[in-house]
This record gives structure tokens, sequence and C-alpha cells, in this order.
């Protein structure tokens, strides 16, 4: 089931621009924001496709805008008192990273607006596969 929330961002103590707007948003654990790519509107054979067959593909592609921290790894629970009070939060990166074109479930997703644009949170468990531009 796909949910839509629509989110409501008050400008108080920051000027939004078109360059920091997405700064703001922290992505949560496993978790990616997606961006999708402009499907094509043809079929192999020359058929257009209006906006809404598209979307209901089960399989879609996007590029990563934001990424989460990853996978958090429990603390041991040790009770020494000689050692220092360490709370640091520890974590297994993502594979995805930010930039790269993924081809993802679309069941998995969570439709997101954000001022006015189409996002999609998805869980790194429902990415089929990666595409990055790296210099070799």
């Amino acid at each position: 089931m796909l949910s839509t929330f629509a989110l409501y961002i008050k400008n108080c103590a920051m000027h939004v621009t078109p360059d920091n707007r997405l700064k703001k948003l922290i992505v949560i654990g496993d978790r990616l924001l997606i961006k999708l790519t402009r499907p094509d509107e043809r079929t192999a054979s020359g058929l257009y496709l209006p906006p809404g067959v598209q979307e209901k593909e089960k399989v879609q592609q996007g590029y990563v805008i934001k990424a989460g921290p990853g996978y958090a790894i429990p603390l041991p629970v040790e009770n020494e008192s000689w050692k220092g009070e360490e709370e640091q939060v520890k974590y297994v990166p993502l594979q995805a990273k930010e930039g790269d074109l993924a081809i993802f479930l679309l069941s998995a997703a969570t439709e997101v607006i954000y001022e006015n644009e189409k996002y999609f949170i998805v869980p790194q468990g429902a990415v089929l596969m990666l595409e990055r531009e790296e210099e070799l």
C-alpha cells in the first residue's frame, strides 16, 4: 500500500533557497530519498503512454537525493564503572550513495510530496540495483 504524506515546512529562522532546501532534510536509518527519473513516454512500438500507467509499474527508477547513515549497530551492555561514558552510535554504511541511479520496488516505497515535488522514501532492502558513475 502506497502512503502519501504532505510535508509543510515553515520558514522560521532560515531562508530557503533552491540550493539549501533539501539540506534541511535528514533521512533516518537505512532509508533513501529518491526522485524518480522521467519515464519514457513511448513504448518500443511507438505508442504514447499516459503518466498514470507509468506510475503504476511495480519497479521504478530514480536518483538517490539523500541517504541515511545506515544500519545501527547495537552497543554492548557493559556495566563497568571504570569505563568512560561513550554513547556514540555506530552504523554499517549503506551501499547506495547520493547521485546513484536506483532501481527499486514501488510496493516498499513511501511517496512524499515536499515543496510540490514528488519523492520516494525507500528502504535499502527494496533497492534491486544501483548504477554509479565512478572514475576508474
